[in-house]
C-alpha cells in the first residue's frame, strides 16, 4: 500500500521545484544547477499563493504557517532573482 502523502510534504515538493528554477538548489537527480527558469518559477510560486487562498481557514496551524512562510520567502527570492537577471545599465 502506498504512503499517504501530506500536505506540507506537498508543500515542500512545490517549494523545492520553485528553488531549482530559481537556480538556487540543485537538481535533485544530477545534483547539478539548472538554467534559471523565472516563467516557471513565478508560476510555481503563484501556485503556492493560490493554495494559500484556497485553504484559508483549512489547514492546521503548522501547515498555514508553513504556507505562508514559503510563500513570502519564494516571493523574495523570486524578486532578488529577476533584479539579477536584469541587464545593469
Amino acid at each position: 500500500m502506498a504512503e499517504q502523502l501530506e500536505f506540507s510534504t506537498y508543500l515542500m515538493s512545490l517549494a523545492t521545484s520553485a528553488l531549482i528554477q530559481l537556480g538556487e538548489a540543485p537538481d535533485p537527480e544530477t545534483g547539478e544547477a539548472l538554467p534559471t527558469d523565472l516563467p516557471a518559477a513565478r508560476q510555481t510560486i503563484d501556485i503556492l499563493g493560490l493554495l494559500e487562498q484556497k485553504t484559508a481557514g483549512n489547514l492546521t496551524e503548522p501547515e498555514e504557517r508553513l504556507l505562508r512562510n514559503l510563500v513570502r520567502d519564494l516571493r523574495v527570492r523570486y524578486v532578488n532573482a529577476h533584479k539579477r537577471a536584469q541587464p545593469e545599465d
